[in-house]
């Protein structure tokens, strides 16, 4: 697959809604069991699959986008690139940690490249806006490709520079290329949240739309049912 690909790219309406209002969720404790369930699906289902991290926004927004890629099995909602441990949803949503909403995504290799998934990063998020995705605004909303070896970061980089040099975008990227470390997995009530709340009001107005223009620009990524 060649590394840059020419796209032209929607701009992400910045919606009226604040970061607040997403942040109002319910807080909650973190669950045993979504953890054992995830532990369950490592040991069996995803030992065939590699993991790719990233953070770009909004993770429940960024979860149904990779979700909907083809050879991706599963998304995990969580947290990353800080030195906390242990971090909650209250802590990381208002700033109180040096971690970003990330997620982890379990891929076949076989089906769709570390390359494309980088692809579907760039192209899903604006990663010339520092540390704000639509209405979130903070640290914990920065634009951050995480790599695990030497080539993973060789493919972040030279993609990045690539699309600087094409001058896909007016700005300056500011996406942090970042070695990973720890991915923190979120609580059980933020995992598949746009498919369990779709009448939420930061869904319809911020994910769903964000997930729309995705769709548009990346047909040839999506799965078969999220056409």
């Amino acid at each position: 697959m060649k590394l840059l690909k020419v796209i032209v790219l929607g701009i992400i309406t910045l919606f009226s809604l604040s970061c607040l209002s997403k942040n109002q969720a319910p807080v909650q404790k973190k669950s045993d069991e979504k953890v054992a369930e995830i532990a369950k699906l490592s040991q069996e289902d995803l030992q065939q699959y590699e993991t790719a991290y990233f953070a770009s926004g909004c993770f429940w927004c960024v979860e149904v986008i990779f979700e909907s890629v083809k050879g991706v099995k599963e998304v995990i909602s969580g947290y990353s690139g800080g030195i906390e441990e242990n971090p909650t949803y209250e802590q990381v949503g208002y700033g109180k940690t040096t971690h970003a909403e990330a997620v982890e995504v379990y891929y076949d290799p076989k089906v769709i490249s570390f390359t494309a998934l980088v692809q579907v990063f760039f192209g899903s998020h604006d990663p010339t806006s520092l540390n704000r995705q639509g209405p979130d605004r903070g640290t914990q909303y920065r634009s951050i490709a995480f790599y695990k070896n030497d080539s993973e970061k060789k493919i972040i980089t030279g993609y990045r520079d690539a699309l600087e040099e094409s001058k896909v975008y007016n700005r300056s990227i500011v996406t942090e290329i970042k070695e990973f470390s720890k991915f923190w997995i979120a609580e059980e009530y933020h995992q598949d949240y746009e498919k369990k709340h779709p009448n939420n009001s930061y869904i319809r107005n911020v994910s769903i739309p964000r997930f729309n223009i995705f769709k548009k620009n990346f047909p040839e990524f999506l799965k078969e049912e999220a056409h």
